[in-house]
């Protein structure tokens, strides 16, 4: 029988799992055993279990009957439909930042570029990459919706390899921070189809710039 204290664990198992996954640890192909996790993480099979199913219903991994889990990743078409979903829900949500941004989380976002600004002329992507997402998650919890912002996180979790890769490339990151700036200046302006735009745009130049065949 399962306990509240197991669901509670494979809710870790799980969100450690997939970020394995997501971040390369785990390649597609390579079979997870629930004893081999359990071990690792130090749990018992029966929360890993769990975390499998979520898994498997999140598409990041495969159950065959009587053979094994084995890992399902990010492919290149997915990346590719992520984003395009993603350019029209983070323009929606720059749009509706436009009506309901606090001073606080205008600051916030003004803060990140000035960061990106100073990385950029240190040369350090790695910190730039996680400037970049905190700019666009401040807008998730701007734009007022709760179901917008979960599932745009969600989307953003699930191209973290491809967005590190996209700030490598020449140029790239300065043209993001740049971006980055005109639509805070539209929001701002409280000029909703400015900054809807300026989001799609910027998304799609993000993914133009992607190395996916490194996926």
């Amino acid at each position: 029988m399962e306990t509240s204290q197991d669901y509670s664990l494979s809710g870790k198992v799980f969100r450690t799992l997939s970020e394995q996954i997501l971040s390369g640890k785990y390649q597609t192909g390579d079979e997870l055993r629930e004893v081999t996790v359990g071990k690792e993480l130090g749990v018992s099979r029966t929360p890993v279990r769990e975390a499998f199913r979520k898994l498997e219903l999140e598409g990041l991994v495969t159950s065959i009957p009587n053979k094994g889990t084995y890992v399902n990743g990010i492919s290149r078409d997915d990346v590719q439909d992520i984003y395009m979903i993603r350019s029209r829900l983070e323009g929606l949500a720059a749009r509706l930042a436009t009506r309901r941004i606090t001073p606080e989380q205008i600051n916030e976002m003004e803060e990140m570029i000035f960061l990106s600004e100073f990385y950029l002329k240190k040369g350090m992507t790695e910190q730039l990459s996680n400037l970049d997402g905190k700019f666009h998650f401040i807008l998730y919890e701007a734009c007022g919706s709760r179901m917008l912002k979960n599932v745009l996180t969600d989307f953003h979790r699930y191209v973290q390899m491809a967005r590190r890769m996209s700030v490598k490339v020449e140029n790239r990151a300065e043209k993001s921070i740049r971006e980055h700036s005109q639509i805070l200046a539209a929001i701002r302006d409280q000029d909703e189809d400015r900054a809807e735009r300026l989001m799609e745009e910027h998304i799609h130049h993000v993914v133009l710039n992607l190395h996916l065949e490194e996926i």
